[in-house]
């Protein structure tokens, strides 16, 4: 069975030249020519890996792998126009897999996902378990959207899930709120730290009162919150 290989590129003659290029390797590809078409698609299709433009119209590519990486760890190589190396380091603590810079010669690119590509079957089990957490008090299915809290699955909105999933993927760290802003809002012109507070709250209380305990998400008093292990956690969480 082929790699389904997921393609999120704006221009037309590079998306056409990279899917054909692709093809030729044996890869089957699907396109998208910006960011919230990119989402849906990756929802649907699952793809292998994720080739992903920087500069994307209305949402950009930097704004996608942060939506990506809310749910998979599915590998992701960033395309852009710019080389400057500041851009290069972003991508990679984004979350990127790898970083590409256009032009590119065709036998490097399909080598690099190829490579992608080995890694992350290499990785095997350990992958797989980047798409779910259970610390044994709160499971998240990244994939499928699902949270379940003392065995009982519970709803959240869209904000409280990214506030969560943003936790979670920094447990154990105390967050400021202006970092929260940066991961959950994104854009957060008019959201006060009174927000992230209030957001906090009704999380905190959806998370512990499902079994009457006391939520996971820790206020530490002057400096921010934190995702801390419960007392019984069984530590099956992805790294």
């Amino acid at each position: 069975m082929s790699d389904r290989v997921l393609l999120i590129e704006d221009d037309a003659d590079i998306a056409l030249s990279v899917k054909t290029v692709l093809g030729r390797s044996g890869f089957a590809v699907v396109t998208a020519v910006e960011g919230r078409e990119g989402l849906r698609i990756f929802h649907s299709e699952r793809p292998d890996i994720v080739i992903l433009d920087v500069g994307l119209p209305e949402m950009d590519g930097w704004t996608v792998l942060d939506r990506i990486r809310e749910l998979s760890e599915v590998p992701v190589l960033m395309l852009t126009s710019h080389g400057q190396e500041s851009d290069k380091v972003r991508g990679l603590r984004a979350g990127a897999d790898d970083y590409l810079t256009k032009p590119f010669g065709n036998a490097e690119f399909v080598a690099r996902v190829q490579a992608l590509l080995r890694r992350s079957a290499g990785a095997g089990p350990d992958r797989q378990a980047a798409d779910v957490y259970d610390d044994g008090s709160v499971r998240v299915n990244f994939a499928a959207h699902e949270v379940s809290a003392h065995g009982a699955a519970i709803e959240l909105t869209a904000t409280e899930y990214r506030l969560l999933t943003a936790l979670i993927r920094h447990r154990g760290q105390v967050l400021r709120p202006a970092k929260l802003l940066e991961l959950v809002w994104r854009d957060p012109y008019g959201v006060g730290p009174d927000r992230v507070k209030y957001s906090v709250l009704r999380l905190r209380r959806k998370l512990g009162a499902t079994a009457g305990t006391d939520s996971p998400i820790e206020a530490v008093r002057g400096f921010g919150y934190r995702y801390r292990w419960p007392a019984s956690a069984k530590r099956l969480s992805a790294q």
